[in-house]
């Protein structure tokens, strides 16, 4: 079963095909600019000066639902955003692709699941998806406000679809922001992500 599930979302197909950039954790975060779901342009440089969290989002993904179902993703993007800190979500599924939906339906999806992020980033060409290295969904980053990348690699280290697992996980995000944002070194800076294969072109 869990096995289906896993060729289903792509996980063991992730880069198939495809050419990611590897960015490096110490080394300054790549800049971009993206339109927001609300038609709004963002570039990560308006940001320096702030932590930023980015956070590779499909909605059809079993494993970002684990995430949204439970109200974890929802819980840091308040916590955090409510400290300065500005969270990102990309949505890099190409058209025709899993995830791939009009501005108006991620917003809606949005609502009803109770995100609380700064901004919802559309990506359909995978141009910064590739140039991140994104592999999976939820791929999560972390950039200090020198616009160094602090941490990158799963949210937690619970590599499942189950809900009840968000508890007893530890999470690599928060304890990344916590130790970053009051002076600490980051305990673990790189993890191996996990998720469902962000939906690219295939071209």
């Amino acid at each position: 079963m869990i096995t289906t599930l896993l060729i289903t979302c792509g996980l063991l197909a992730a880069t198939a095909g495809l050419s990611l950039a590897e960015i490096e954790v110490g080394k300054p975060a790549p800049n971009f600019t993206l339109p927001d779901t609300n038609g709004k342009t963002r570039s990560l440089a308006d940001f320096k000066g702030k932590f930023v969290v980015l956070e590779w989002y499909q909605p059809d993904c079993p494993f970002v639902g684990k995430h949204y179902k439970s109200g974890n993703m929802q819980s840091l993007q308040k916590a955090y955003t409510a400290k300065g800190v500005v969270w990102l979500s990309i949505d890099s599924s190409a058209p025709g692709e899993e995830g791939n939906y009009p501005a108006e339906k991620l917003n809606q999806i949005a609502s009803d699941d109770g995100a609380a992020r700064t901004a919802l980033l559309l990506d359909p060409d995978g141009k910064v998806g590739r140039l991140y290295g994104a592999k999976t969904t939820p791929d999560m980053y972390i950039i200090d406000p020198n616009g160094t990348l602090v941490y990158e690699g799963a949210i937690d280290n619970k590599r499942s679809t189950d809900l009840a697992d968000v508890k007893t996980a530890t999470n690599y995000v928060k304890t990344a922001l916590d130790a970053v944002m009051t002076g600490k070194t980051v305990p673990t800076t790189a993890t191996r992500p996990y998720g469902c294969s962000v939906k690219y072109a295939s071209n």
